[in-house]
Formats: structure tokens, C-alpha cells, sequence
């Protein structure tokens, strides 16, 4: 049996076994005796494992870093960048800063198409109407009932805003908002007691384009016949020396249309009648069944530009005013001068016109009109050809 100390392998052949000069122990005792450590240093001994940093110590990276930052092999091992590599970060730096400030300005400042330039004058033409017939009397109410304009809705209810689709380049929001500051500018102009007395001009003059108020400003101060500077060519005006309105409970019908004109213009085209009741301006109040009927039939060319709508205000373009009954010789561009309850007929035109007629209204062959005939119950209203 072998003991501690014994070869591995047995005892080799020619050597001897116990009874040999000397024994294991002797051999341990002996050769060995410098190596084999007493039990009290085996006890004090303390087992301690390094860490991996630890183990390495100060040594450098034995692998180079495949960081960007190290180029393509020029730079050194501890991982500064090499000079493409630096310049191109720079550059990838400088692209992505360049499209986001593109990106940045495009949302800040989006692109709006330059407007259609300035705002063209205003051309206007203003037609009496004279009378035929004696022009009837009485009270508002049953004046209207036995009139043409007896289904008229009141006031603005009577001016209707149309169905609306988007066009090729204006949004339905923005032809809402066209149609919107038309209405408004129709009840303002055609419908504001003050403004059809005389009295003020402003809530007509807050709607207009500023390259078009030098001249309504112009018109409200000279006004003239000039189908420039008539005030009836922007407004609905009586000559309070003339005439005031007897009821406020005007009525009114017509249309509204839009197009667009130009990528950047939007129209539209009012037609409207309105029917007023007056009543003579001087004197003592006139009696309950005094007053008369006034008739205006206006076609106006509305026109808006981007900044137009932006702002809800429009460029009056264009008007088309036919007015009565009125003497063809008094001039109605300072304001309108009805032949009132009980007048016989005055000088006529060179034709007929018929306020109440729909569609497109007839223009007069030149400056003056013929009120055609409105029909009582029951009968049929003739508009004599010209």
C-alpha cells in the first residue's frame, strides 16, 4: 500500500522496498523538508482573487476600438479621432443642422402666395328709376303685402349664404369666410339705420380694403356722378332733406355666388332687392298712411385676395345700382331722393327696368330708367321692352 510521499507509480523495479536504506518518511523528512509548510502557516495564509480591472492594472487595451472616433486606423489606440473622421462628423453635423432649420422655418413661416397686387378703384353706376303711375300710399304693412315683395324675408335673413365646395386653390373655410364679410358688408351698407340716414359711414368703411378707403372717403365728402365717387355706388343713402325710412323692417331677397378668378382671388357676385318703406323727411311727421315704397336692386363684384381673408375685409369692385321711383332729373350720387306717397309721374327714361325681376337685371340704355309697373293681386307684372 503506498503512503504519502510514495512515487506515483509504485516503487521502481530495482530498488528496494521496506528493507531499503532509507524509507519515505526519511525522504519527506529530508529533500522535501524545505517545502511543506507547517499547519500554522496554512492557517494564517489568506486566499485573495483579483478583479478583471484589477488584473489588468495600467496596461492599455490590447484590441483597437472600432469606435467612428478612431478613424480608419490612423488615429492612435486610445481612441482620439483621426482627422476624416473628424471631418466627417463635421459634415454630418453640419447637414442635419441645415434641415432643421429648413424644417424649422418652414413650420414658423409657411408660404403664402404674393397678393393679386393693390386693390383696383371701385366702378359704380347709379340708374333712377322714374315712375309711370302716381305713386300709391299707405301703411307700411299693407304696402308690402300688395306688393311684389310681399314673401321677402325681413333684413338679413333675407341675404342666404349658398352651399359651398372648396375650389381649386381656396379651402370651404376660406370661401365661408368670403361669403361671411359679404353678408356683412350687404347689411351694413343696405340695411344699418344710420347708414341709410346719413348719419355715419364707418361700419361700411371697416370692411373695405385700405388701397380702396382714399376713395370712399372721397365719396362720402365729393360725392359725384362720375362712376367713380357716387356714395349710392358703395351705400344705400337717402337725402335726409328728402325722405326717411318709415320702418325698419326691411325687406330683402336675392343671391350670393362665388368664384374663383385666380389662384390667389376669390369672387363674388351679390344681386340683391331691397324694399324700403319711407315717409317725407320735413315738415310734421307724416300721417300712419303716408308712407311709400322705395325699391333698390344692387348687383355688386366682390373681390378677395389672401390677405383679404385673413383680415375679413373685401375690394368692392364693381356695382350695379337701379333705384326708385326718382325723378331721371335729380342726380343720385349723394344719396337717393324718392318721389313720395301721392306724386305723379315724372320725366322717364329710355326704357323700362324691373327691380323685382331675378336673373341678370337689365341695364339701362342710359342714365335714367322706367319703373315697370308693379303687380297688384292677382295680376301679372309687364316690363315694357326697351
Amino acid at each position: 500500500m503506498a503512503v504519502p510521499g510514495d512515487p506515483p507509480n509504485g516503487t521502481p523495479e530495482g530498488t528496494g522496498g521496506a528493507d531499503d536504506e532509507f524509507r519515505s518518511d526519511d525522504f519527506r523528512s529530508d529533500e522535501y523538508r524545505s517545502v511543506v509548510f507547517d499547519e500554522d502557516f496554512v492557517r494564517a495564509a489568506r486566499l485573495q482573487e483579483y478583479s478583471a480591472q484589477e488584473r489588468m492594472g495600467e496596461h492599455a487595451r490590447a484590441v483597437r476600438s472600432r469606435s467612428i472616433w478612431s478613424g480608419s486606423g490612423s488615429g492612435p489606440r486610445t481612441g482620439t479621432p483621426g482627422r476624416g473622421a473628424r471631418q466627417g462628423m463635421l459634415l454630418v453635423l453640419l447637414i442635419a443642422t441645415a434641415f432643421s432649420a429648413a424644417v424649422y422655418m418652414g413650420l414658423r413661416n409657411p408660404y403664402v402666395p404674393p397678393p393679386d397686387g393693390p386693390a383696383q378703384a371701385l366702378s359704380s353706376t347709379v340708374v333712377p328709376l322714374a315712375p309711370t303711375t302716381a305713386v300709391p300710399g299707405g301703411r307700411p304693412a299693407d304696402l308690402y303685402a300688395k306688393s311684389p315683395a310681399a314673401d321677402y324675408r325681413v333684413g338679413a335673413a333675407g341675404i342666404t349664404l349658398p352651399a359651398v365646395r372648396r375650389t381649386q386653390h381656396f379651402t370651404d373655410v376660406q370661401i365661408v369666410t368670403a361669403l361671411s364679410v359679404a353678408k356683412d358688408y350687404l347689411v351694413n351698407s343696405s340695411l344699418d339705420p344710420d347708414v341709410l340716414a346719413g348719419s355715419a359711414n364707418r361700419p361700411v368703411r371697416v370692411l373695405l380694403d385700405p388701397d380702396q378707403l382714399a376713395q370712399f372717403d372721397h365719396s362720402m365728402t365729393s360725392p359725384a356722378g362720375d362712376g367713380r365717387h357716387a356714395i349710392t355706388g358703395w351705400l344705400v343713402r337717402f337725402d335726409p332733406a328728402t325722405a326717411v325710412v318709415a320702418d325698419s323692417r326691411v325687406r330683402v331677397s336675392g343671391t350670393l355666388a362665388y368664384a374663383e378668378v385666380n389662384p390667389d382671388v376669390l369672387e363674388v357676385i351679390t344681386d340683391h332687392t331691397f324694399v324700403y318703406a319711407v315717409r317725407p323727411a320735413t315738415g310734421a311727421p307724416a300721417a300712419a298712411d303716408g308712407a311709400s315704397l322705395f325699391t333698390v336692386r344692387r348687383e355688386l363684384r366682390l373681390r378677395f385676395d389672401r390677405d383679404d381673408l385673413g383680415a375679413r375685409r373685401l375690394e368692392l369692385a364693381a356695382a350695379y345700382v337701379m333705384a326708385g321711383p326718382q325723378d331721371c332729373s335729380s342726380d343720385p350720387a349723394g344719396g337717393f331722393r324718392p318721389v313720395l306717397a301721392g306724386a305723379g309721374p315724372t320725366t322717364v327714361g329710355p326704357s323700362a327696368s324691373d327691380p323685382y325681376a331675378t336673373g341678370e337685371p337689365r341695364r339701362a340704355a342710359g342714365l335714367c330708367g322706367v319703373l315697370a309697373p308693379s303687380a297688384a293681386p292677382g295680376e301679372t307684372s309687364v316690363s315694357p321692352a326697351p
